[in-house]
């Protein structure tokens, strides 16, 4: 009894855990913010990629869902900007094989570690810049990862979750 006592606590911390952490700038009154508009991307190439489209969808309906206007640059409140953040990792790819023998208080043993191989994995940041000051307002990433083996349609959902749990911190103050 007890030990499914403990399951059950550690299930439940483990669903409070937030999947994003968000940061703002404390003397900002976020209800003056009425109106939005992209930042000018600063990527070298000129096209957009697969994932661009899926976050800007994402943020688009949420800034909607918050009552918030977009307008041409040049009138808007906030610019948003967003990136993806490449981070490497290693990760176990299987399980490592070991042997030895030995005799009364002596013996020899040799093993192998598992295999490893270098994952490359995106986090997605978002800030909103106050337009007036060009400062960073609003901060939000994602602790969970876009990587190369998720399908178009599993990396839109996520998109989809993160950017929706990120605006559910914003405005700050109001959760």
């Amino acid at each position: 009894m007890r030990v499914l006592m403990i399951a059950a606590m550690t299930m439940i911390l483990a669903g409070c855990a937030s999947n994003v952490v968000t940061d703002y700038n404390t003397g900002t009154v976020f209800g003056n913010y009425s109106s939005w508009a992209y930042a000018p991307m600063e990527q070298g190439s000129g096209f957009a990629s697969l994932d661009d489209a899926r976050v800007r969808s994402a943020v688009e309906r949420e800034l909607n869902r918050k009552a918030m206007k977009k307008v041409a640059k040049t009138d808007a409140d906030l610019l948003v900007s967003w990136q993806i953040v490449s981070e490497e990792r290693l990760e176990q790819t299987g399980v490592g094989l070991g042997f030895g023998f030995g005799s009364g208080n002596f013996g020899w043993g040799l093993s192998a570690p598992a295999p490893v191989r270098e994952v490359t994995e995106g986090k997605l940041v978002l800030e909103l810049v106050d337009q007036d000051s060009a400062e960073v307002v609003w901060r939000a990433a994602s602790r969970r990862y876009l990587n190369e083996n998720q399908s178009p349609e599993s990396r839109r959902k996520l998109i989809d979750e993160v950017v929706a749990e990120m605006f559910s911190k914003y405005p700050p103050g109001l959760n």
